[in-house]
């Protein structure tokens, strides 16, 4: 059975929300030997660009030959608005994943749907 989440608190004073800390891992099919010198670092360059994206931080790592272990930082959400995430917290993230090229598409249609849509 799963153990629950570990919680730590943000602040002594309590003013900011807490942190929320898992272990997280998993293996791969039939536990075959998949990861070597090359999909290690792979894996590690995509780790870092979806560490950016989602907000989250790894705190600490370990790629096997077959499995892998992450210790996550799931900070509060405190860039979120009443819908999701702002929109320049979005483009940021982006900028993790994709080139800047891409980015700018995306802004740009961001821009011509506000206008679009009535908004200023």
């Amino acid at each position: 059975m799963p153990k629950p989440r570990l919680i730590i608190p943000h602040s002594s004073n309590g003013t900011l929300p807490d942190l929320a800390i898992y272990h997280t891992t998993s293996r791969v099919v039939h536990c075959q030997f998949l990861f070597q010198a090359e999909e290690k670092e792979q894996f590690r360059v995509l780790m870092r660009m979806y560490e950016q994206f989602s907000g989250c931080r790894v705190l600490s790592y370990c790629v096997m030959t077959n499995h892998f272990h992450l210790l996550l930082e799931v900070p509060p959400p405190l860039s979120y608005g009443e819908f999701g995430i702002f929109e320049e917290g979005l483009i940021y993230r982006l900028g993790g994943l994709y080139s800047r090229a891409y980015v700018a598409g995306v802004q740009r249609d961001l821009g011509g749907a506000r206008n679009f849509g009535g908004e200023t």
